[in-house]
């Protein structure tokens, strides 16, 4: 655990220190962008944020490969090279768009290829964690493992239109991984906790806290498209690191722990933005738009709607995060008899701060209505 923590603690500082250089380099290039009408601030910000976290998570890949805790993580370099290179056209693809604002068919290609990089060194699904279920044919791992990670990387960056809410959900998804992978790593081995899935989501904790402070409302830089799709890049690969075959045999020893479901897992810690994602493209099909069009309907944007507050509306979906992530964590650890009432009384705690400027005013509503 110690060196976890220290590359926790050291991605977290390098992403720290290096956002406000990298803001000020980029305040260069503002002066012509425009703010747009769904946009929550009122003057042009800084958005290549995404270069500090790649930075501080790329030089923490650099020191845990001379930490001898992850001597078997690095014992094959191929996915790990496949990693590097992926962010590197992230970096390139994010930077163009937050520059030139590229067509979206660009980023859909350049997040295609992407997911081929992964694929190609290496980083495939090759059996689903239920039961003995193989993906026997290489063309269609290659396919899922593609569409997961552009899946994600839509995802992380449909959650992207709120001051520090991009950053924090993945934070807590990061989190809730790194702890699920650590906890799953003792039970598999006593001798060695080191594993690929672990070390992404530290990293990644790490550098989403160090920018959050720069980033949290009033935000003074964004992450920008470079930063959202390496976010959602690395959570797709850390979940591929323990549901797929990445490291040959090592993987067969998780489906042999009946008492983790690390098909469920996944799927938690991108819940939110998914669900926002599946609703705007529905909505926007229904209204015979491009589901790729942008609005201002999601679902924080709903929350403001409300009454919310910037802040409040982003602490109150990291809450609805966190519980869901507690919640199907909990089940591995806390037996279902106690989970249960532990899950209502949060679900209702979170909901009730969620829903009280819409209760307030139905009931300031009904008074009026009865005092007439």
């Amino acid at each position: 655990m110690r060196s976890y923590v220290l590359l926790i603690a050291f991605s977290f500082a390098v992403s720290f220190l290096l956002t406000p250089i990298v803001r000020s380099v980029g305040e260069r290039f503002t002066g012509n962008q425009k703010v747009r009408a769904r946009d929550q601030h009122e003057k042009p910000i800084v958005k290549f944020g995404g270069v500090a976290i790649i930075a501080a998570f790329a030089l923490g890949l650099g020191l845990a490969s001379q930490l001898s805790f992850f001597r078997g993580v690095f014992g094959n370099t191929e996915p790990i090279t496949g990693i590097v290179l992926a962010l590197l056209v992230i970096l390139l693809l994010g930077l163009a768009d937050d520059m030139f604002d590229l067509r979206w068919w660009v980023k859909a290609l350049g997040q295609v290829l992407v997911g081929g990089i992964i694929a190609g060194h290496g980083i495939v699904i090759q059996s689903l964690p239920v039961g003995s279920w193989q993906i026997e044919h290489s063309w269609m791992q290659i396919a899922i493992t593609i569409f997961l990670i552009v899946l994600t990387m839509n995802a992380i960056n449909f959650s992207d239109g709120l001051d520090g809410l991009a950053a924090g959900l993945a934070a807590i998804g990061a989190a809730t991984f790194f702890v699920y992978s650590y906890v799953l790593a003792t039970h598999v081995s006593a001798d060695d906790y080191a594993n690929m899935g672990a070390l992404l989501c530290s990293l990644l904790l790490g550098a989403c806290l160090g920018f959050l402070p720069h980033n949290f409302n009033p935000a003074n830089i964004f992450m920008g498209e470079s930063g959202v799709l390496a976010i959602g890049m690395i959570l797709s690969v850390a979940t591929i690191a323990v549901t797929g075959d990445v490291q040959g045999l090592e993987a067969q020893r998780f489906r042999n722990i009946p008492a983790y479901m690390p098909m469920l897992l996944p799927m938690v810690i991108v819940f939110l933005p998914v669900l926002d994602l599946v609703l705007s493209v529905l909505r926007r099909l229904a209204n015979k738009r491009s589901p790729f069009s942008p609005d201002a309907k999601h679902i924080h944007h709903k929350m403001l709607a409300q009454g919310h507050s910037v802040r409040r509306a982003v602490i109150l979906l990291y809450l609805w995060a966190g519980f869901i992530a507690v919640s199907v964590v909990s089940i591995a650890f806390i037996p279902v008899v106690l989970m249960i009432p532990i899950v209502i009384l949060l679900f209702l705690g979170v909901g009730l701060a969620t829903w009280k400027p819409l209760v307030e005013d139905r009931f300031r509503a009904l008074r009026k209505k009865l005092a007439k």
